[in-house]
């Protein structure tokens, strides 16, 4: 008697490409990008076109996040030293005949116009979780300082441009592998010591620094003015203060409850600069309040904590801490972010991840996510 084989039907051929979906995890994003939508129509409406080009750099995040979540991690850990050895090549290609805008030298014409500093933010941890998986059982102090040295020489390249926000985020993700490899704490904590006491110090003397204009090593000028207008930006409220005074106002004004959707008068009137980019946190503060402020919060809490509990099931050294570094992307994202709008850290020009316009950087956060969602697919997998 023949043997009849059933047609498997649409729905059983394409289940298996939403496999590799967190539940929670793309729960969390989807209520991001909602706020993302929903501060973008209201911040964006007179803006040109930013509310429909924002929409469509979320599909393509989306439809690079699909795609990345059907790569195993192993074939990820592949792509780790060429990714790396690219990334580092245009920095160093930049520096050479970089295109310069704005006085910073960060973007370079290989047919379209790019920007090579983003892809180290995915690269860097890549490189760093292959290099401590090569070396998972083994490893020595030496391995902990190639580690470091890797991390420095794109990092020095980025603050050379010079774009300190990128290369915080660049160094943050590669810190967090360092750590989350096994650094041990009487290595950390003497760095850690010395950035409180320079800070309290910069606290204390902050105002004769500023006011006689004295240079500071390691900063460019406006790295400088960025620096002494977060501790004083009453000093020049109309020009290098005007931003952090405008967010704060705006955040302030918004109360317990917002003025409501597409009601922000600071926001409406032009007075919160770059309202549709890094600062669309006091957009949204003006519009939602302190209630919708805590939402955020707690959606950008759920979106940190799943991913921690993800690299914590994740099945390797290397799916680890790829999973922990990019954990750390998202916060230090929101975190600076919503500090430098706030008043407690330096302009920097970091977006609010899913909420601020930009093509760039949305991209990236959709490598990341299909990262994770890979991690989440191959536990699942192993435990199966």
């Amino acid at each position: 008697m023949p043997v009849i084989f059933e047609r498997p039907t649409l729905m059983q051929r394409v289940l298996p490409w939403f496999q590799g979906f967190d539940g929670p995890l793309a729960f969390a994003v989807f209520i991001l990008a909602g706020i993302g939508l929903l501060t973008m129509y209201s911040s964006g409406y007179d803006h040109g076109t930013r509310f429909i080009d924002h929409s469509r750099n979320m599909l393509i995040a989306g439809f690079i996040m699909f795609v990345v979540a059907q790569v195993p991690p192993q074939r990820l850990m592949a792509l780790a030293v060429p990714l790396y050895v690219l990334g580092v090549t245009l920095l160093i290609a930049v520096a050479v005949f970089g295109i310069t805008k704005k006085g910073a030298r960060r973007w370079i014409n290989v047919g379209v116009v790019i920007q090579p500093s983003e892809l180290l933010k995915i690269a860097m941890p890549l490189m760093l979780a292959w290099w401590f998986q090569k070396r998972e059982g083994q490893l020595r102090p030496l391995d902990f300082l190639v580690a470091g040295a890797l991390l420095a020489l794109p990092v020095g390249l980025i603050m050379k441009q010079p774009d300190l926000g990128t290369s915080l985020l660049v160094l943050a993700a590669g810190l967090s592998v360092i750590f989350f490899a096994g650094l041990s704490w009487k290595l950390i904590l003497p760095p850690v010591a010395l950035g409180v006491i320079g800070v309290l110090l910069l606290v204390i003397f902050e105002p004769e620094l500023c006011a006689a204009g004295v240079d500071w090593p390691l900063l460019h000028d406006y790295q400088q003015q960025r620096v002494c207008t977060l501790l004083d930006p009453w000093r020049d409220p109309l020009g290098k203060g005007f931003h952090i005074i405008q967010g704060m106002i705006a955040i302030g004004s918004g109360g317990l409850i917002g003025k409501g959707f597409m009601q922000g008068t600071q926001t409406h009137l032009e007075f919160i600069p770059e309202r549709t980019t890094d600062f669309i946190f006091a957009a949204y503060s003006e519009e939602f309040g302190l209630l919708g402020n805590l939402f955020l919060l707690a959606a950008f809490l759920f979106l940190v904590l799943r991913c921690l509990a993800i690299a914590l099931e994740a099945p390797t050294l290397f799916a680890r801490l790829l999973a922990g570094a990019i954990t750390m992307i998202f916060f230090t994202y929101a975190f600076v972010n919503m500090g430098m709008v706030s008043g407690i850290l330096p302009v920097v020009g970091v977006p609010l991840p899913f909420i601020s316009y930009g093509g760039t950087a949305m991209v990236t956060l959709g490598l990341a996510l299909g990262m994770m969602m890979s991690i989440a697919k191959s536990k699942r997998l192993i435990q199966s």
